[in-house]
């Protein structure tokens, strides 16, 4: 696992001890999200909900993402999180929360913290897709005409719209599913 493209281009991330209690998103699957985003995140400010290995948020910062927040409650992975993103030089562009995912909606919400670029991989298992659209519907943490990227199962079927987001584009990677939602525009 490393990172794709970008000032840290080629820099390997530590990965977890078990695959099957974390799954990183594939360097394939990545690069072909940042493909469809534009290659750039210059100045973007980006949410990695169910970090991982923080690869993803990441990826943003070394394509020009101006700050990073990464949310896991796992130690695992908030361990991962922390290792990675010091040791690509991304420390102070970097927070992390280590708390569930609704409550740390709620409490950057509460902060008045918003974000151009949303990522979510939450376990397969979860069926957490729509749930995590009301999240972000009842959290709004996302800016008006944002993005929400979404990692999940392909056996899951992701709604056509919910709590003000529109699925826009999707592609499948085998099992994989990558959905892509936008925020609605500030009317």
């Amino acid at each position: 696992m490393r990172i794709v493209a970008g000032s840290a281009r080629g820099r390997p991330l530590k990965g977890p001890r078990d695959a099957r209690v974390i799954r990183p998103t594939a360097d394939r699957v990545r690069e072909t999200v940042f493909n469809m985003l534009g290659q750039w995140m210059d100045g973007l400010a980006v949410l990695d909900l169910y970090a991982g290995t923080g690869a993803l948020g990441l990826e943003a910062l070394s394509r020009g993402a101006a700050r990073l927040v990464m949310v896991d409650r796992d130690r695992e992975a908030q361990g991962l999180c922390r290792d990675n993103a010091a040791t690509l030089g991304f420390a102070d562009k970097a927070r992390l929360l280590a708390r569930p995912v609704d409550e740390a909606l709620g409490a950057l919400h509460a902060e008045g913290e918003r974000f151009d670029v949303i990522f979510a991989d939450p376990p397969y298992a979860a069926r957490a897709v729509a749930d995590l659209l009301d999240q972000l519907g009842r959290h709004p943490v996302c800016t008006p005409g944002g993005l929400v990227v979404v990692e999940h199962d392909r056996r899951e079927e992701a709604p056509g719209s919910g709590a003000g987001f529109t699925r826009e584009d999707g592609r499948r990677f085998g099992d994989t599913v990558v959905t892509f939602y936008r925020a609605a525009p500030v009317s």
